[in-house]
């Protein structure tokens, strides 16, 4: 008997067929010739401190962006999460005023309420079984006008009262929104949240059995219900998921200006699921990564601000952002069948 050489059971995978494989390889693409657009058009952009304004304007967005793309792997949307960005800094706010309580309580009824909220999304999507925009869109709409509407009834104007001289207050800004200083450049702490949830989100993707399922939910939710994923509880979990990115994005504009504007965050839903897109989610589900929509976000952030360094128009600023969207989805479909291709 001769000892087998190979096994054809066994596939060797070249490592052009892992990086063709990578969802996020056409946004890491086109983030580098974003980079090198900019830093030709502009001759403030490689400086230390644009860089780091160009990683804050990344951060508020990629804080979102990684629980939406996660959603959006599990084959749903959420179109409340800009506006519940601003309901978590209401509660914040409004509680600890009028409760005359420490920040920090008006911090974790924050927490919950908002974790609610996303309960409340995945709940209505498991038991009525209609398509999550129409979910979303109802609370997208309630949250906009009860944040409008309990700010005027509570407070009597169209935003919060102060509560930078409440106890608490000066920790909770170091949390949520205080200022790191790396030699002479400055960084906000939404950076190291932001880079936080991506490792976190990246390891519950590729080493935990949830992230299997998100996979298997966003690629055939019937297949995956019948081999024993917890369906349900797996899309109320990435609801809850945005809840938890909202929550933080809440406290820093909160502890950032410390009052709130109770119009604010309308819009920037989409601008989340555009990161990522941009980063190679695909709106059908079963497809995309967390670091992905970390340079989705990034190619925002340097777009954003690299208009502004080039001095040109901002007004220019969402043609780019949509002509990046276009692109960016082209470049990751021609991705997809290089990858496919060569397997």
């Amino acid at each position: 008997m001769t000892a087998l050489t190979s096994d054809e059971r066994l596939l060797r995978v070249s490592p052009l067929r892992r990086l063709l494989g990578r969802p996020e390889l056409g946004s890491v693409v086109g983030a580098l010739a974003v980079f090198v657009f900019f830093a030709l058009a502009a001759d403030s952009f490689l400086n230390a401190s644009s860089l780091s304004t160009v990683l804050y304007a990344s951060s508020t967005i990629g804080i979102m962006a990684v629980p939406v793309a996660l959603l959006m792997i599990g084959g749903e949307f959420d179109l409340s999460a800009g506006v519940m960005v601003t309901s978590s800094a209401l509660v914040s706010s409004m509680f600890s005023y009028q409760m005359t309580a420490n920040v920090w309580v008006g911090v974790g009824v924050s927490l919950l309420v908002t974790l609610a909220i996303g309960a409340f999304n995945g709940f209505m999507l498991t038991r009525t079984k209609l398509p999550s925009f129409i979910i979303t869109l109802g609370t997208f709409l309630m949250l906009t006008g009860m944040n409008l509407g309990f700010t005027k009834l509570i407070d009597g104007t169209v935003s919060t009262k102060t509560i930078a001289d409440m106890e608490g207050f000066p920790t909770a800004r170091d949390v949520f929104a205080s200022t790191l200083t790396i030699g002479d450049v400055n960084f906000k702490i939404t950076i190291l949240w932001w880079f936080g949830l991506v490792a976190v989100a990246s390891w519950i993707l590729l080493r935990t059995r949830a992230g299997n399922w998100i996979f298997a939910v966003g690629g055939n939710q019937d297949a995956a219900r019948a081999v024993g994923v917890p369906v349900d509880r797996t899309k109320i979990g990435l609801y809850m998921g945005v809840a938890f990115g909202a929550w933080i994005s809440g406290q820093h504009l909160l502890f950032s200006y410390d009052v709130v504007q109770s119009g604010e965050g309308v819009g920037n839903e989409l601008i989340y699921i555009i990161a990522a897109v941009i980063g190679g989610c695909l709106i059908t589900g079963g497809y995309g990564s967390a670091a992905g929509s970390a340079v989705g976000a990034l190619i925002f952030g340097m777009t954003s601000k690299g208009i502004v360094f080039a001095e040109w128009n901002p007004d220019w600023f969402k043609f780019f952002l949509g002509a990046m969207l276009l692109l960016a989805t082209l470049l990751n479909a021609w991705v997809r069948k290089r990858a496919e291709a060569t397997t």
